[in-house]
């Protein structure tokens, strides 16, 4: 028998948010039996995302639930959240009573900021995962990271494997796979390149020189300010 007990689920929300990283696993994680989703952000306006649009909090930090699962997204935001007092506080607030504090991408480091991943497995986006000892944390080369109650996932669709993954523990394989199913989740992608484990030398480098060298030194500074 299903378990259908509510599971409340928070997503911090934040400008500059890679919209992926939080609508991915919501996606998933709203089909979830019993599952309620929140979006929280320090205030109730809309929320400009990486893509052109924005999106609307359901909750302020003031009033958002206290959370079964945390999750932390990530994004170009991210180096301005990790030094907004408000946001950090919201996080370890919120972690403190949640039964699982979890991370997409570069969300990772807001989760770190608050001191949660100190001594901790993680995984991240991969521009990002040599920062992860600034945190405290250790990187593990995998999609999804779980070390006791605190997940992380890599890059933007690792989100969904982390999602599925989390409704495997907490209701059971055959669900997982029948969301996975209901979202057709059956990814053949046209190139066998999606990690620098993969992908062409030349493809990885031109990437990291137009865009993650420099993102990864802006996190740098934001991490050590």
């Amino acid at each position: 028998m299903t378990n259908t007990a509510a599971t409340t689920i928070v997503f911090l929300l934040f400008p500059g948010i890679t919209q992926l990283d939080f609508t991915a696993p919501a996606q998933a994680l709203c089909r979830m039996p019993g599952a309620v989703l929140s979006g929280a952000a320090a205030r109730l306006d809309p929320i400009a995302t990486d893509s052109g649009f924005a999106i609307l909090p359901t909750h302020d930090f003031a009033s958002a639930p206290q959370a079964d699962i945390l999750c932390i997204p990530g994004g170009h935001g991210v180096t301005e959240a990790l030094n907004d007092a408000a946001t950090i506080d919201f996080v370890g607030r919120q972690a403190a009573d949640a039964r699982w504090v979890t991370s997409v991408c570069t969300g990772a480091f807001l989760l770190g900021r608050a001191g949660l991943l100190q001594g901790k497995r993680a995984t991240t986006h991969w521009g990002y995962t040599h920062l992860l000892p600034l945190v405290g944390a250790s990187h593990q080369n995998a999609r999804v990271v779980e070390d006791g109650n605190v997940v992380t996932s890599g890059g933007v669709t690792s989100g969904l494997d982390f999602a599925l993954t989390l409704i495997a523990r907490l209701k059971g394989d055959a669900v997982a796979q029948a969301i996975q199913l209901a979202i057709e989740y059956d990814p053949a992608p046209p190139f066998a390149g999606g990690h620098p484990d993969r992908a062409p030398e030349a493809v990885t480098a031109g990437l990291k020189a137009r865009v993650y060298d420099t993102a990864a030194a802006r996190m740098e500074a934001a991490l050590r300010a």
